[in-house]
């Protein structure tokens, strides 16, 4: 049992800091003058400063002043004295160290800049005099612009005299060992502060009140007493260790737009080698594949010098991913390709792969990410966000991060980054370090960052001083692989159990995600942004597939230089301040033409392949000479049936009429939709394959323009305008009703369950709340939020637009304050979801609008899709942890299930396939681009729209288009298929009309099934497997990667049946190297083969030579 620690020991101590500080510091914050406004520098001077203000300090003991790219100037002349409290500084060097908050700083001493800054670079200590003589004279100006979104701040303006004497430091350099010492011995031996204390306070003592103008000699001789008496005493730190390592991070864009970062990571590389020339010690790591690819292109000496300091051990390449990217909003595939292309990347130019996922400053981390990192030649994870954590503390400092499909990873939350050599903030770090996990040996990230800078001349001179106090941990620099491989080691040899471990398990295992209790704003801000991720991300998937198959089966080159640069150009926008909607306007400004690229490029690559495909078809006889052949493509790997579009040839007659036939010549209930479509529901879609139909034309009788009744014969219904007493419509699954007065839903009742979906609330509620008061605007919600509504929408109109035999589809338009919420519900026939399209007019400030489905059941979980897997999440929370979930990020969809009978244990978190459930009834929540959920007991809402005013002014005001869909279900979210409907919301089937006699022109044919039900090129046959990627081999043209996860928590029983002429070759890692160990063989993957919960298989394919390639 430790000893309390008595009060006035530590008072003892503490007045010892303060007292020998006050020997060799200054507060000079008080005696500035200042000017607002702009001045040249030539016009600030000693001979001005009589007309300039002085300066107010703040209840906050600061410098304060009006933000909005303000200009203002402090000066002052600094007088060199004899002595500090009788210490003399004949020969000490002069630092001034300042802290501000400030877009820009530029210090001048004597009328010459000596140092800059910027918001980032914020606490210089900055060199006034090498050696000082009393009575010099110093004239110091500093010129500040404060930031655009709020008032700027000059926190610290401190003299500090310091000695080079390692005999004999300074007092300053006495008192932070002296407060390290005291740190270290309160956590880990209060039992000696007694005898610190005295030592202390019997030194201190020896000077009297009389002595204090004795000379600086006597001053010194207290120093090396006292010194001498703690080391003689042994009152010195635990036997422990710091190791160092120089890091800079970068924003790819945040603040300031992309080209500005290739700016500053020249000035940050150059400032590295230099510092290195100078400091051999110094190792410094950095990561983004990305940015190096741009030094690489552009800078080829600065990039030759930095692979032979990667060569030589001093410069690590660390992050694996191709940016430091956002984590919970990004798809299974596209954490894949981040791995892919950046180790990739990493290998080809520095010769090995990088160990570690370095991602110090993205915005929480999904669940299932160790099983990514682990198929892609990653050994270790580091962060350091959840330090930002705003109501609970994360636990561990190291620990075990298991994915659930088991996969673990040795993970670090790591020191803050950005920070300089502080003694006494390193002390605090490695104190924490070890009581959290029984190590002595922790990891401090000198440097600036954010806008890069890395470490500085001052950081590297500090260090070396403190690594020769005997008082002071050791320090040495090394790389993070090292210090990660040193770690590793040590938890698997001897160490001790702490009160968070066990003797049996050295580490804790942490089988969660890394959720951020903050920023949880970003899963809504800017979503255009979020739009256009999800467009791009499911157009490169289809491009891809049909290609692949388009090269196997057509001999059309593969476009796998336009795909793997269009799959950079997403995962570049995916970086951590990108994606999230956290930077200026600018930044978005130059990621539209980015964006509108890879959709330009994606679209052309898909057509060219559907095209390509639709030429090799042999198709049989049509039902009419001049029918046109219309080609289903389903790129999903299970059967669709789903409502789809088909546009009408350009000349088609006022009298002119179409129908739709089957393949087997029977004709198919159609629909005339809007702008000249025609929809039909197309049955039966083979997985990853094709299914004909045929346009036809059909004319009168009597040569007329159509009636009703010719619509009726025809299987058509013509649009109408209907009356606002007739909001009850219905298919085969739902019965809707719409609320007359609000616009909202008033009932959705579920035929085949016979039961109601919505309680008496009603649903799809536009709930509007107040959302300000957040410094960090686009990035957080008030956590307060609900507790100021704003008034309800308005209903403005409602309108009929389809309602037909394929199709219905009603508008209601609603007003919000300043904005228009048009929104169009679509129930299609055969079809158990309700689709709900909202097209808004987004014009509110400050205002967060959810969309709110109170449900006629009762949950204790919700369930959320994450990247390749699923999370369970408590809708009555009980933890402080729990609690702070209250605001979630999810991909496709969420789903509350009422678990009938035995229910799993509450502390589970993933979902469990042995959980006994009698009888659950369930909704799910999906959308095509939205990624905020809550969840109740008995509600699911998901956020549309946030609008904060920082660092875009203009954030999310506009026009946004987006679907969601409610679709009840009988059964949990895995008997229902909700992974499935997800997919298929976001992944149409693709229709291609093909001109008249096309069909005629093929030299080359696919089989086409007897039945006429359509080809399928590929079919994995288990319904818990999704289909991630088909694609070319990096490394062999002739080979193929087909990649798949399995979805369920369930294991899987499937095969690989195809019409590509594809066998199995190895199984492979997601960087598409062979693994060691395979279950698979060629034998079972055709015949059966079985894929473990949750896990994501990748399988090299080559194809026959009976198939040409």
């Amino acid at each position: 049992m430790t000893s309390p620690v008595s009060p006035s020991n530590t008072k003892i101590i503490l007045a010892a800091i303060e007292k020998l500080r006050s020997f060799c510091q200054a507060n000079i914050l008080p005696d500035w003058r200042c000017f607002a406004g702009d001045l040249a520098v030539t016009d600030v001077s000693t001979s001005s400063l009589s007309e300039w203000a002085s300066v107010q300090i703040n209840a906050m003991g600061n410098i304060a002043w009006a933000g909005g790219q303000k200009v203002l100037w402090l000066a002052q002349k600094l007088v060199i004295p004899q002595d500090l409290q009788g210490y003399a500084l004949q020969g000490l060097s002069l630092r001034l160290a300042l802290v501000w908050w400030a877009n820009s700083a530029k210090i001048y001493v004597n009328g010459e800049l000596v140092g800059e800054g910027d918001l980032f670079d914020c606490s210089p200590r900055i060199l006034v005099s090498q050696a000082v003589t009393p009575g010099e004279e110093f004239f110091i100006a500093i010129r500040l612009v404060s930031p655009g979104h709020c008032d700027g701040a000059l926190m610290r303006s401190l003299l500090i005299y310091e000695s080079n004497d390692e005999q004999c430091p300074d007092p300053g350099f006495v008192a932070d060992e002296l407060a390290v010492t005291q740190r270290f011995l309160e956590r880990f031996a209060p039992e000696r502060l007694d005898s610190l204390a005295a030592v202390v306070e019997e030194v201190m003592n020896r000077r009297g009140a009389e002595d204090t103008e004795e000379e600086r000699g006597g001053v010194e001789n207290s120093l090396v007493s006292l010194r001498d008496s703690l080391i003689q005493s042994k009152i010195q730190n635990p036997k422990s260790k710091i190791y160092l390592l120089g890091h800079a991070h970068l924003d790819m864009a945040w603040l300031w737009r992309v080209s500005e970062t290739w700016e500053a990571a020249q000035s940050t590389f150059e400032s590295v080698l230099q510092l290195q020339a100078d400091f051999s010690e110094l190792v410094f790591c950095h990561s983004t594949p990305a940015l190096y690819a741009w030094v690489e292109e552009n800078r080829p000496d600065l990039f030759r010098a930095i692979q032979e300091k990667v060569a030589a051990g001093s410069w690590e390449v660390v992050g694996g991913f191709w940016v430091e990217p956002e984590l919970n909003l990004i798809a299974g595939e596209s954490i894949v390709r981040q791995l892919l292309y950046g180790q990739r990347y990493v290998q080809e130019k520095f010769g090995k792969l990088a160990s570690v996922v370095w991602v110090p400053d993205t915005f929480g981390f999904c669940a299932s990410l160790p099983q990514f990192m682990g198929q892609g030649g990653i050994e270790y994870f580091v962060t350091q966000k959840l330090r930002w954590n705003d109501t609970t503390k994360f636990p561990y400092s190291a620990f075990w991060w298991r994915s659930p499909d088991g996969s673990k990873i040795l993970s670090l939350m790591s020191a803050p980054v950005g920070e300089g050599i502080d003694p006494v903030k390193m002390a605090d770090y490695a104190i924490e370090w070890q009581t959290q996990t029984g190590l002595t040996d922790s990891l401090w990230l000198p440097g600036v960052g954010d806008h890069g800078g890395g470490p500085t001349r001052d950081m590297l001179e500090t260090a070396q001083r403190w690594q020769k106090s005997p008082l002071f941990p050791e320090l040495e620099f090394t790389t993070a692989e090292k210090y990660l491989q040193h770690l590793r080691s040590t938890i698997n040899s001897h160490t001790p159990p702490t009160p968070h471990t066990s003797p049996h398990s050295p580490l804790p295992t942490w089988d969660d995600e890394l959720y951020l209790e903050f920023h949880r704003g970003c899963y809504t801000t800017h979503g255009d942004q979020k739009r256009w991720n999800r467009r791009c991300e499911n157009l490169l998937y289809q491009a891809e597939l049909f290609a692949a198959i388009a090269t196997i089966r057509c001999g059309v080159s593969y476009p796998k230089g336009e795909l793997e640069a269009a799959w950079k150009q997403v995962l570049f926008n995916q970086f951590h301040d990108i994606l999230p909607g956290s930077s200026i306007t600018e930044v978005y400004e130059d990621a539209l033409p980015q964006w509108q690229e890879v959709e330009k490029v994606g679209t052309e690559i898909l057509e060219e392949s559907l095209r390509a495909i639709a030429a090799q078809i042999s198709f049989p006889t049509p039902p009419q000479s001049d029918s046109l052949p219309v080609v289903v493509f389903n790129s999903l790997n299970w059967q669709r049936s789903e409502v789809v579009t088909v546009p009408l040839p350009s000349t088609t007659a006022l009298n002119q009429a179409w129908q739709i036939y089957d393949n087997s010549g029977n004709q198919i209930v159609s629909q005339l939709g809007e702008a000249s479509t025609l929809l039909f529901l197309a049955r039966d879609i083979p997985p990853v394959g094709y299914r004909i139909f045929w346009l036809c034309s059909s004319l009168p009788k009597n040569g007329h323009n159509l009636t009703q009744s010719d619509y009726t014969n025809l299987g058509l219904q013509k649009q109408e305008q209907f009356s606002r007493e007739r909001l009850t419509w219905e298919n085969e699954f739902l019965r809707v009703i719409i609320e007359e007065q609000t616009g909202n839903l008033s009932s959705v009742f579920d035929k085949v369950n016979n039961r109601e979906v919505l309680n008496q609330a009603g649903g799809n509620l536009l709930q509007a709340f107040q959302d300000i008061g957040q410094y960090w605007d686009a990035w957080n919600i008030d956590p307060n939020y609900a507790q100021h509504p704003l008034p309800p929408a308005t209903l403005k109109s409602i309108q009929w637009l389809e309602q037909g035999p394929v199709q219905h589809r009603l508008r209601v338009v609603q007003q919000l304050g300043e904005s228009e919420f048009c929104c169009e519900y679509i129930l299609s026939t055969t079809s158990p979801m309700l689709k709900i399209a909202m097209k808004v007019d987004w014009q509110q400030e400050h205002v967060l609008v959810k969309a709110a489905f109170p449900l006629n059941l009762e949950a204790d979980f919700a369930t959320y899709e994450i990247p390749c897997g699923a999370i369970r999440r408590p809708t009555k929370p009980q933890t402080p942890a729990e609690k702070a979930k209250w605001e979630v990020p999810a991909l496709r969809w969420a789903d509350l299930t009422e678990e009938m009978g035995d229910k799993p244990d509450k502390g589970e978190l993933f979902t469990n396939p042995q959980s006994k459930i009698q009888n659950p009834y369930g909704v799910s929540l999906l959308n095509d681009c939205k990624y905020g959920y809550d969840a109740q007991p008995n509600q699911l809402r998901l956020t549309l729209l946030r609008s904060p005013k920082w660092p875009d002014q203009q954030a999310d005001r506009g026009v946004h288009e987006f679907t969601y869909a409610l679709y009840p279900h009988a059964g949990d979210w895995k008997s229902a298929h909700t992974v499935r409907r997800g997919y298929e919301l976001n992944v149409p089937l693709q229709v291609m009309v093909c001109p008249v006699n096309y069909h005629k022109s093929s030299n080359f044919s696919f089989s086409i099934e007897e039945d006429g039900l359509g080809v399928s090129f590929l079919n994995l046959s288990a319904e818990n497997l999704i289909l991630m990627a088909f694609k070319q081999a990096e490394d062999d043209p002739q080979k193929w990667i087909l990649r798949c996860y399995e979805c369920h928590g369930e294991t899987a029983e499937s095969s690989l049946q195809n019409n590509l002429g594809l066998s199995f070759e190895e199984s492979v890692d997601l960087l598409e190297r062979p693994l060691s160990t395979s279950e698979f063989s060629s034998t079972a993957i055709e015949q059966k083969f079985n894929v473990q919960p949750w896990k994501i298989v990748n399988l090299k394919l080559q194809v026959s030579d009976s198939v040409t390639a």
